[in-house]
């Protein structure tokens, strides 16, 4: 048995595409046990066999018998993408909670009416840095991520300044008349 992992190990690094299927069929079920208790998700798990069985093909030549057993390399190969996957999985959700938890605005334009408020003439009252970050989020409909690679600033940067030009308009609404032009839901950001 040991022979036949070194003669599949080395048929492997040759490009041997019988040799990975071999691997495939003996290895797979131990890998994607490891990764399912990892990962736990069926899903994912079976994504992470996948791109792991990818980069054992593409790196096949790179395998060394003398540092590990193919089945040790290809553990290592399949825990790494594992850990890579867990670490993409929680960026993006911190992503998403970063903007649902933000205490800055994120609203569209839906709450605006048009036909009563000329909303670009009273945003030029304010600082230009300010219009460009509020534009962006109201008229340009992006998200907070968005405006930051579209502005090329930083998302704090974004945040503050929405914070601030927020915080400016709020001295123009106040003025009932003004108000009296948005529907409550916009309003409501500005009192």
């Amino acid at each position: 048995m040991k022979n036949l992992a070194k003669d599949i190990g080395d048929r492997l690094r040759k490009g041997d595409k019988v040799a990975f299927e071999q691997l495939y069929d003996r290895y797979s079920a131990a890998l994607y046990g490891m990764v399912i208790r990892m990962v736990k998700d069926e899903d994912v798990a079976k994504d992470v066999i996948q791109d792991s069985f990818i980069k054992i093909w593409k790196n096949a030549s790179k395998y060394d018998p003398q540092k590990a057993k193919v089945f040790t390399w290809m553990y290592q190969v399949t825990r790494n993408t594992a850990l890579d996957k867990l670490r993409q999985v929680k960026n993006r959700g911190e992503k998403e909670i970063q903007i649902k938890d933000s205490n800055v605005y994120n609203i569209g334009i839906a709450g605006i009416n048009p036909d009563t408020v000329d909303l670009p003439e009273i945003l030029h009252q304010i600082d230009e840095k300010y219009r460009q970050v509020i534009g962006a989020l109201f008229y340009g409909g992006m998200t907070q991520q968005e405006a930051s690679d579209h502005l090329d600033l930083p998302l704090g940067t974004v945040k503050t300044r929405l914070k601030i030009g927020l915080r400016e308009l709020r001295k123009i609404f106040k003025d009932p008349l003004v108000l009296t032009a948005f529907s409550a839901e916009f309003a409501n950001i500005f009192l």
